[in-house]
């Protein structure tokens, strides 16, 4: 029987709800803009036809995940409403004349880059904090992240007592080929797109990981601006620009609704020649003194909108389905296509996800397919074209297929994803060569090439098989004579004496960087006293002022919350795991945070360092090692709460920046003295 309006409406809501949050919290959106739009218009028609079945305004999202601290807007920050036609369009610009009777319509209209939503603090013209939309009156605060990216100015000269910037933190579409180009080396799924990828970054407690990603922004409007400054948003934009802001080479002024649609149109004809993903046009009224006389919903300002671009499809035949393994054993599907060109290049494979997405879509071998790319780099199988089935065409049988493949995986709890239960060859190569790399036990000479002899000659299952190897195993490679043997036995010597955290790195789990296994190594000090930890050793549950537990938690060790904390248990619950542990314990390695590695210095303790430039005899890693170990921090950009920074040859901007907030700046012999050395 068909919904009732009470049921329609109540299972749009839990739609647009979850929708909501896997697009804003998750950043692992299922459907498309516009097929989200169709909900919400649909829920808001039957609400205003039924409007004592109408439940509470569901906001415009909300983007605040734990682990970070909340900060209020000044001003709120609201999200566009969408048109996607010219007919749309128009009703915007009439709705428009209405509000504003014998205005000149004035508009700017630039490019929509596809990111997240920032707003940037200064006060007195010092840049105090970065906080995300969040519900648009409150958001989570990314300043340690956002300090990440170079091009945000620090300090404005002669800008308002209180001024908030807007504007979208991005990922460059060369930047997400890079990473992605990594992943695939390493046999790793790929990023799906750049906002996705741009989102999580923005929100990664892992900050020596998000340094490695590296973001851009754009801005181009303002919230709070105390005292008023601005009489137009080319004002804006001019003095943004004169400040060092990166805005939009895409703005446009346009006169009236003609003038805006032929703009529209012109950057609909060049986006794909910009250098980040963009998917619609921004509209927006000129002058600011019109923006508050025409006013604001709860969602959305009526001065401006949010034009959406039909996205760039393709039907092709998918030719085969198959299985991508990655490092730690996750099986994901790629579909193999019939080449075909979209967006400007020619398409052979599209992600697939999961088993579930597949089954969801009944995406069949021999189908003809739609394919996407909205904002995508990476093209979306959408669906399939039923009539266009071949007769023999099969469901595909997920499971049958991996073990066709002799794949043998399953699920592990919730997770979607298949995992090999006992890893490929291909995996054990990846997992030895991540375990011995120069972020984790640094074991020289022990690249690629070796690790397959080592896997294929049987030597070693597990990565820690390696550290029980003797002279005559190493022998038994190609090319190995005594030196190389006597190299490599020399390189394990140095291994086992390497730091608590490189041995929780080399580990592999799932969640953990290198940032995260010192923070770890320094919180148990053991790594018997990992391994045994309970998820109350990460996070414990918010309590109300009457006592009562909240949803909510609190961190335990700084940065690391509930997703990182699960994934560190789950991995220890693992036998396989637990045995690498006591490998590692036979093989020599020290397990417990040494002394001489917790030893702080009352000259570097709590200090802030930041490094730039060539150093005489340290590599950058190094003196990171260096000024850990004796109690100091290292951040990746200059600010008034930086200490020392340590500059060597050809220092860039990091040190103009030191010297112009008048940061003490050492060379490497003023650090050795610091360090005692």
């Amino acid at each position: 029987m068909p919904d009732t309006p009470h049921d329609e409406i109540l299972r749009l809501r839990a739609e647009v709800a979850r929708h909501e949050d896997l697009y804003r919290r998750k950043h692992a959106p299922e459907i498309s803009d516009y097929e989200f739009d169709r909900l919400r218009d649909r829920l808001q028609e039957l609400e205003a036809a039924h409007p004592d079945l109408a439940g509470p305004d569901m906001g415009i999202g909300d983007d605040r995940i734990e682990g970070f601290e909340q900060r209020d807007h000044a001003e709120p920050m609201l999200s566009l409403d969408n048109t996607y036609g010219r007919e749309d369009f128009g009703a915007f610009v009439e709705r428009l004349r209405g509000k504003l009777p014998g205005a000149d319509l004035r508009f700017v209209v630039e490019p929509k880059v596809d990111g997240v939503a920032l707003s940037l603090t200064y006060e007195r013209g010092e840049l105090v904090r970065a906080v995300t939309r969040g519900n648009g009156f409150r958001g989570d605060d990314v300043t340690a992240n956002i300090l990440l990216i170079p091009e945000i100015p620090r300090r404005l000269a002669g800008a308002p007592d209180l001024l908030e910037v807007r504007g979208e933190v991005y990922m460059r579409t060369d930047e997400f080929a890079r990473l992605n180009a990594e992943r695939e080396a390493a046999g790793e799924p790929l990023y799906a797109n750049p906002r996705n990828l741009a989102a999580g970054t923005v929100k990664l407690l892992d900050r020596a990981e998000a340094a490695r990603r590296r973001l851009s922004v754009v801005c181009y409007g303002m919230g709070a601006c105390r005292p008023a400054a601005f009489s137009t948003l080319a004002d804006l934009n001019a003095r943004l620009r004169a400040w060092g802001f990166p805005t939009s080479d895409g703005f446009r002024l346009a006169d009236g609704e003609e003038g805006a649609w032929a703009a529209i149109q012109e950057l609909d004809a060049t986006r794909r020649s910009l250098p980040y993903p963009t998917d619609g046009a921004v509209v927006k009224l000129d002058r600011l003194d019109l923006q508050a006389r025409s006013g604001a919903t709860s969602k959305f300002p009526h001065w401006a909108v949010a034009f959406k671009y039909p996205p760039d499809q393709a039907e092709t035949v998918l030719r085969a389905i198959s299985m991508q393994v990655g490092r730690t054993g996750v099986i994901t599907p790629v579909a193999e296509l019939e080449p075909v060109l979209l967006a400007g290049s020619t398409v052979s494979r599209a992600t697939l996800h999961n088993a579930d997405e597949i089954a969801r879509k009944d995406i069949r071998e021999g189908d003809t397919v739609r394919i996407q790319k909205a904002g995508e780099i990476i093209p979306q199988v959408l669906g399939v074209v039923p009539e266009r089935r071949p007769a023999d065409a099969a469901p595909f049988d997920f499971e049958a297929r991996l073990r066709e493949l002799g794949l043998d995986a399953a699920r592990h709890g919730d997770e979607a994803a298949y995992r090999l239960r006992t890893p490929s060859r291909d995996v054990k190569v990846r997992r030895l060569v991540h375990f011995a790399s120069k972020h984790c036990l640094d074991i020289d000479g022990l690249g690629d090439a070796v690790a397959e002899q080592l896997v294929d000659l049987g030597l070693v299952d597990a990565p820690t098989d390696v550290l029980s190897l003797k002279p005559e195993h190493w022998a038994l490679l190609d090319k190995f004579k005594e030196k190389s043997v006597d190299n490599m036995m020399a390189a394990l010597s140095a291994a086992r004496s390497r730091e608590l955290w490189r041995a929780i790195h080399a580990l592999g789990i799932p969640n953990v960087g290198m940032q995260t296994a010192k923070d770890l190594a320094r919180h148990f000090r053991s790594l018997d006293a990992l391994a045994q930890s309970r998820l109350d050793s990460y996070v414990v549950k918010r309590v109300g002022k009457k006592g009562q537990e909240l949803k909510a938690y609190d961190t335990v060790i700084s940065g690391i919350g509930e997703e990182v904390a699960k994934s560190i248990l789950s991995y220890f619950s693992d036998p396989n795991h637990r045995d690498w542990v006591e490998a590692m314990r036979k093989g020599g390695l020290s397990l417990e945070e040494a002394a001489a590695a917790t030893a702080t210095s009352a000259a570097m303790a709590g200090k802030t360092f930041v490094l730039t430039g060539t150093l005489p005899t340290l590599s950058r890693d190094q003196a990171r090692d260096l000024i850990e170990k004796a109690g100091g921090k290292v951040s990746g950009s200059v600010s008034k709460k930086t200490d020392y920074v340590v500059a060597g040859e050809e220092a860039g901007s990091k040190l103009d920046k030191a010297r112009e907030l008048g940061v003490a700046v050492i060379d490497e012999a003023g650090l050795r003295k610091l360090l005692g050395d």
